[in-house]
Parts: structure tokens; C-alpha cells; sequence
């Protein structure tokens, strides 16, 4: 329950309110926006609140359980302050939000209805739809360590403890030719066999996806030229010429992490656990019922 001042309940009890949406949204960069779908700047909390910026709020989706409450808002990208750039280069993304009615002849009546993060943003060519999800989207990511035969750290990790700045797990390369919009031959891997930066990263360093990283699906080797295939298209196209970081990558099995990294003492996984196999097997009438291993 919403817990109002006397002065904003005395105001909503006249029947006639002059009350307007107010979103506050920080960024993990740390800047902080203000919108309003007022025609005229709000300011409270030290922060202004920009009218007219395109924002228009949907109703509220929530429900009773622990499912996760949704709100839009949709608008155009008419404020300096939303740019196309950003919303593609991933600023706004989980950015935390505050959702405020506030009443706007005086800015001291007001509400905080809502706080959560910016989820999916879905981009058109003129306008945007930014999804609010409420703190209880919070619930669904995994806390603690998982049971699992395969390894929970990421590699590089203080846990895991391979240095990926090593020369045998890094390499400097750059775009040859384009095969898709994910996949292409690159120069500069010839020391590296085929497989050794499947499931690693990306990092660019020049060209259009300049400081953007990206995870690598798999690395072959075709009559001695190194394809990269990219686990998602880029953000902005690749050219041939643009220059790259590789970093080795991890299948997250223990006879990877020996082979490979020689670094089985700091396996994080539970390599001998029983698989879903062991829960499928059933009886049969052919032997096998000793009490040993099947």
C-alpha cells in the first residue's frame, strides 16, 4: 500500500487533480535522466524533469503472485538526451528506474509508485518501447553456486585464475573477408589451432563496433585461414579491416580445463555428479541388479 502525504490525499479528495507521470532513470554509468509527460519542467529531488521528451506510460501489469510486474513506456526519440546511438550501444540497458505521479502544480505532492529496471527496449525507426520490470525480476537470477558436472566460474576469473592476457590464450587479429553478418576470415590466428577461441570473446578495436565485446560460437581453420563465427550478429556492421582481441574461450569441462589451461586444481564443477541419465534408467530383465555401477 501506497502510504500518501496529507497534503497530496487532500488534493486527490478535491476530484479535480492536476497530476502527471515522472520517471527518474540512472544509468550504469552513473547519469541520471528525468521525463515527464507534463508540458512544462518538474523539478524535485534535484532533478529535472524533461517535458514533452516523448515518454508515454502504459498501465501497470502486476499480478499477486511472484511474477514479474511490467510497465511500458513508448515514445519517440525527440529529447537530445535519448539518442539512437545510446539506445544501441546498450547505455540504457538495465538502467534503474523510479516511476513517480507527482502533482504538478506543486511538486511536493507526490507518490513513488514504482521502482525497477529498464528491460527490453524494442527500437523502431522513429520511436522506441522501453519495458519497466519491477524489482522482482531481481528473484529470477541465480544466487550461490550451482550443483552441476560442468564449471560455474567464468574463465579469467578470480575463481578460475587462468590469465587471459597470457600470449597462449590471447590474440590480435583483423577482418579479411565477410562470409555473413556473423561469420568471417580473419587474419593474424595462424599460431592458433582450430577450436582454441570457441566459446572465448571479442573485443574490437577499430571500426564501427570500436570498444564492443562479443562472445565467439566457434573458431575452424579453412586450408590455413582462421573463421570466426560471432554467437550474435554485431551491433553495427563489420567491415573488412576492423581489428580484434581474441581471448580463448572454455567449454567448461574438466579435461578442457586440464588439457588446455592446466588448470584442474581450480575447476569449479562437480565433474563426478550423476547425470540425467541416472534418473532415466529403469529396470530390466537381463541382469545388471548386483547393486554395482550400471
Amino acid at each position: 500500500m501506497k502510504a500518501l502525504s496529507p497534503e497530496l490525499q487532500a488534493h486527490l479528495d478535491e476530484g479535480t487533480t492536476t497530476l502527471a507521470w515522472a520517471w527518474r532513470i540512472t544509468r550504469a554509468d552513473g547519469m541520471t535522466f528525468g521525463f515527464t509527460d507534463h508540458d512544462r519542467t518538474l523539478s524535485f529531488d534535484g532533478t529535472e524533469f524533461e517535458p514533452e521528451s516523448g515518454l508515454t506510460a502504459s498501465e501497470v501489469r502486476s499480478g499477486s503472485d511472484l511474477s514479474v510486474d511490467a510497465q511500458d513506456a513508448e515514445g519517440v526519440l525527440t529529447s537530445e538526451r535519448i539518442t539512437e546511438t545510446d539506445i544501441l550501444d546498450g547505455r540504457w540497458d538495465n538502467a534503474e528506474v523510479e516511476v513517480w505521479r507527482v502533482n504538478w502544480a506543486d511538486t511536493s505532492q507526490r507518490v513513488l509508485m514504482r521502482r525497477g529496471a529498464i528491460g527490453e527496449i524494442r527500437r523502431g525507426r522513429l520511436a522506441f518501447v522501453a519495458e519497466m520490470r519491477s524489482l522482482a525480476h531481481v528473484l529470477g537470477q541465480t544466487v550461490g553456486r550451482t550443483f552441476q558436472a560442468s564449471c560455474d566460474a567464468a574463465l579469467g576469473d578470480a575463481r578460475c585464475g587462468v590469465d587471459l592476457e597470457d600470449p597462449a590464450f590471447k590474440g590480435v587479429g583483423a577482418v579479411v573477408g565477410l562470409l555473413r553478418d556473423r561469420a568471417f576470415t580473419a587474419s593474424g590466428l595462424g599460431g592458433f589451432e582450430a577450436g582454441w577461441f570457441s566459446y572465448g570473446t571479442i573485443e574490437w578495436t577499430s571500426g564501427a563496433n570500436a570498444g564492443r565485446r562479443a562472445e565467439v560460437l566457434g573458431h575452424d581453420v579453412t586450408d590455413g585461414v582462421a573463421v570466426l563465427t560471432l554467437l550474435e550478429p554485431p551491433v553495427r556492421a563489420i567491415s573488412e579491416g576492423d581489428a580484434f582481441i581474441l581471448r580463448a574461450g572454455c567449454d567448461k569441462r574438466i579435461e578442457t580445463c586440464g588439457a588446455k589451461f592446466a588448470n584442474t586444481a581450480n575447476f569449479r564443477g562437480f565433474p563426478h555428479i550423476p547425470g540425467q541419465d541416472t534418473i532415466l534408467r529403469y529396470a530390466t530383465k537381463d541382469g545388471g541388479h548386483d547393486g554395482s555401477v550400471l
